[in-house]
């Protein structure tokens, strides 16, 4: 079955950094776009960034442009996502995502807390 599991989340100050990663098995990562989600507490879930295979091709929401980069090493079935100059707004529960078959699956998520 797919399980998707992150690890990377903590608590660290604005300005500073954090690189979340998710562990993918169950499905041929090789032939699936990746995403990073994330909700903040009393909001939606957002679509942080994604990540094509096999030609790596990226999208970012516009709030985590030029700061965030998502990539993906397909020989280790791993997509990271890598967060600089963070700010107290992305503050949230990030989530690991593949759709396949029309069927979202979701890992458990990782917090990020960025304190001011």
């Amino acid at each position: 079955q797919v399980q998707l599991v992150e690890s990377g989340g903590g608590l660290v100050q604005a300005g500073g950094s954090l690189r979340l990663s998710c562990a993918a098995s169950g499905f041929p990562f090789t032939d699936y776009a990746m995403n990073w989600y994330r909700q903040a507490p009393g909001k939606e879930r957002e679509l942080v960034a994604s990540i094509t295979s096999p030609r790596r091709r990226t999208n970012y929401a516009d709030s985590v442009k030029g700061r965030f980069t998502i990539s993906r090493d397909n020989a280790k079935n791993t997509v990271y996502l890598q967060m600089n100059s963070l700010k107290p707004e992305d503050t949230a529960v990030y989530y690991c995502n593949v759709k396949r078959y029309d069927i979202d699956y979701w890992g458990q998520g990782t917090q990020v807390t960025v304190s001011s």
